[in-house]
């Protein structure tokens, strides 16, 4: 659905993929209140109308509207790309949330909001990414669709958007990641030294590795090859997005490109077992879409605090 929007021109407009529930919902949420004019993407053309609709009631200070967005389909992201350059003419902020786990769950994520508060009463990080875990199965299909939609789909979406952040007089990127992207979780030295070496890190080199990762994956070899353990898909799909978003801001210094982990959260991709609310989570991607003028690029933030490093 793509309501009508009045803006003035100086209006900074922002895209937020998977904008429909949990942090992308409220990263909208909180960038219109800061007077941000919003798409707010889903995959589900109904459920984007429906939060829009959610937002509206709040009487926000600036505009929210929807548009249909599935990252791993070419078309759709064409699409979207023609709309911010008929109706707006360039993009301010993008906030790449959209995401899935990389693996199987043995209970509907939905079912989680009733009873989080409860079950996990007491229990600390570990102790719930310990349960989590415990209700996951890793699968080769799973994996795969891991890679393409956390990868492949943000990077597909990064270029097919990024004439409009040009066309901005201060474009940015955020790439909502996780800690689980950081190097720390590889073992195998050459692949984190390769993920790492972002002075000759390529977008080729980077297509490599992950073919490397899924033909160990489905020969069973992950941890004897040095890949990350358990949710294996998706702390690969973040460490290559952390590393692809270093490229972009080493080729693009006109933008500011960086990645937020936005903390352990309460959303269907943690069957709600996360520390914190999702308007505390989206608070920390906030920070860094926001940041002042002229500002770090190619950076890692970790709940909203600069890190030194991606290991």
């Amino acid at each position: 659905m793509e309501d009508a929007i009045p803006h003035p021109c100086n209006t900074r407009v922002a895209v937020v993929t998977g904008g429909n529930r949990g942090i992308g919902l409220e990263v909208c949420r909180q960038l219109a209140s800061n007077g941000v004019a919003v798409v707010l993407t889903a995959v589900d053309e109904k459920m984007g109308a429906e939060a829009v609709e959610k937002l509206k009631v709040l009487a926000l200070s600036s505009d929210v509207l929807s548009h249909q967005l599935d990252i791993t389909d070419a078309s759709s992201i064409a699409r979207l790309a023609d709309f911010l350059k008929t109706r707006f003419g360039k993009l301010d902020i993008l906030v790449n949330n959209a995401a899935v786990s990389g693996v199987v769950y043995s209970q509907d994520p939905v079912d989680g909001p009733v009873t989080s508060g409860e079950k996990f009463k007491g229990m600390d990080r570990d102790e719930r990414l310990e349960w989590l875990w415990g209700n996951c199965q890793e699968t080769y299909d799973a994996a795969k669709e891991g890679l393409q939609t956390n990868y492949y789909g943000t990077k597909h979406v990064i270029e097919a958007l990024l004439p409009l952040l040009q066309a901005s007089s201060d474009g940015r990127i955020v790439n909502v990641s996780s800690d689980f992207g950081l190097l720390r979780y590889f073992t195998n030295e050459e692949l984190k030294q390769a993920l790492n070496d972002i002075d000759n890190l390529t977008e080729e080199r980077l297509d490599e590795l992950l073919d490397m990762f899924l033909k160990d994956f489905e020969a069973g070899v992950v941890e004897a090859r040095g890949w990350p353990a358990a949710f294996a898909a998706y702390k690969v799909a973040k460490a290559a997005v952390n590393a692809y978003s270093r490229i972009l801001a080493r080729r693009h210094p006109e933008l500011r490109i960086n990645c937020a982990h936005p903390g352990y959260v309460e959303t269907d991709i943690t069957l709600h077992s996360g520390l914190l609310t999702p308007e505390e989570g989206a608070r920390n991607v906030l920070k860094v879409a926001m940041l002042p003028e002229g500002q770090v690029t190619g950076v890692f933030f970790e709940e909203g605090k600069e890190l030194a490093s991606f290991v």
